[in-house]
């Protein structure tokens, strides 16, 4: 993975996740069918944003076949943990406890939740 990983916007998140999910290559009509209902997009604007994902070196684009088959570079969980030390770093001063404390001080998360984070990390601690 990169040092350096570029941004996604919103709407490329969502087609990256559609990718991610067909764990095969897809052609942009497989994720124009997909993206029905959360985007009104027409092909030219997806095949755009696809253009932009290979840009950014997210994405791979085959063009043997005739079709462009669109595969992903960068994993979903790579991407997963790069974006959530990120957001750990900026928001919370790199410390998870402080997250938590936020998000339970300001009812973000139940005791059910505490509850189950708990019993994770038990399980980690006894593997």
């Amino acid at each position: 993975m990169d040092k350096i990983m570029k941004k996604l916007g919103e709407a490329e998140l969502e087609i990256m996740q559609v990718i991610w999910r067909a764990d095969a290559p897809v052609t942009s009509g497989f994720v124009l069918k997909e993206l029905q209902g959360h985007r009104k997009w027409q092909l030219s604007t997806l095949m755009t944003s696809l253009s932009r994902l290979v840009d950014k070196g997210f994405l791979s684009c085959d063009r043997v076949t005739g079709n462009n088959l669109y595969s992903p570079i960068i994993s979903e969980n790579d991407f997963k943990a790069k974006e959530s030390k990120n957001f750990l770093e900026k928001l919370y001063n790199n410390s998870l406890q402080n997250m938590v404390a936020t998000l339970y001080s300001n009812k973000a998360i139940k005791d059910s939740d505490v509850n189950e984070l708990r019993k994770f990390l038990d399980d980690l601690e006894g593997k």
